[in-house]
């Protein structure tokens, strides 16, 4: 089993993962599903390939904003695929299991070929990117992004930040030290080093904006993620000590609010 796999193994064998993952992450990355796809901008009745799908946050979005003539969703979840055919019932749209770094063959010809926060997670991107490449037509795009963990995702970095500060261990699940590929030289690498032309880069923003203090932290406590996993490890009173801390640093408004940002690095690529 690859480690994408085991990864998406891992999400699969809770069953709380949905509610959790979109507590925690999951409504910001729709969010910028949506943005990705403006900025791709891409003509209508074209043929897309979601790679990594998931439970289908961007093939929906794609459904929803690229008026496609089909999509395919890929991932090597079975259980993640039920969900995502038991939500999206349109009939332009299909979903079957299969790991990013081995495509099923019968795949070919898509013309935009994309994955949404899924290229980190791969033992070797550059794998899954050549698959990418092979099922997209000559003149296809190949198109991906990623939270931009080491600066611009900003809910996470309030969260390693202080934690690093008490703890040095934090610093060993902190996702901008942990997925250099997140950073956008080295995603720039991995596409030109891959013999796609135009390549281009581009940062993407939405705004991440908790109602208050609660609806930051409740997640991240009792969601899922790693720093869920972080916080079930430490001792109440470590708890306590990294919650008021966070309470502190966070910028909150006069009426209790706290504006966020969430940046990606999208990128996007054609094949010659």
């Amino acid at each position: 089993m690859s480690r994408s796999m085991r990864v998406r193994a891992e999400l699969a064998t809770d069953s709380g993962f949905a509610p959790g993952y979109d507590a925690v992450m999951g409504r910001w990355s729709r969010l910028m599903a949506a943005r990705f796809l403006r900025w791709l901008s891409a003509p209508p009745q074209q043929r897309w390939l979601d790679v990594g799908c998931g439970t289908g946050a961007l093939t929906e979005a794609i459904l929803q904003h690229a008026a496609p003539s089909m999509v395919c969703g890929v991932d090597p979840q079975a259980e993640f695929v039920s969900r995502a055919r038991a939500v999206l019932t349109d009939s332009r749209c299909r979903f079957i299991v299969g790991e990013a770094e081995f495509l099923p063959k019968e795949l070919e010809s898509f013309d935009v070929t994309v994955s949404a926060l899924m290229l980190n997670l791969l033992a070797n991107p550059a794998d899954g990117l050549a698959e990418m490449i092979r099922v997209t037509r000559p003149g296809g795009r190949i198109a991906s992004y990623l939270w931009d963990f080491a600066r611009g995702m900003q809910l996470a970095r309030y969260f390693w930040d202080a934690a690093i500060e008490f703890d040095p261990v934090a610093a060993t699940l902190d996702q901008g030290r942990c997925y250099p590929l997140c950073h956008p030289d080295r995603l720039r690498e991995l596409f030109v080093g891959s013999e796609l032309v135009a390549v281009d880069l581009q940062p993407l923003q939405v705004p991440t904006v908790f109602r208050n203090f609660d609806d930051y932290w409740v997640p991240l406590e009792s969601g899922y993620g790693r720093a869920t996993d972080y916080i079930a490890s430490l001792v109440p009173e470590h708890r306590d000590r990294l919650r008021e801390r966070l309470r502190q640093v966070l910028p909150t408004r006069t009426d209790d609010s706290i504006a966020l940002t969430a940046r990606a690095w999208a990128i996007v690529g054609r094949r010659q």
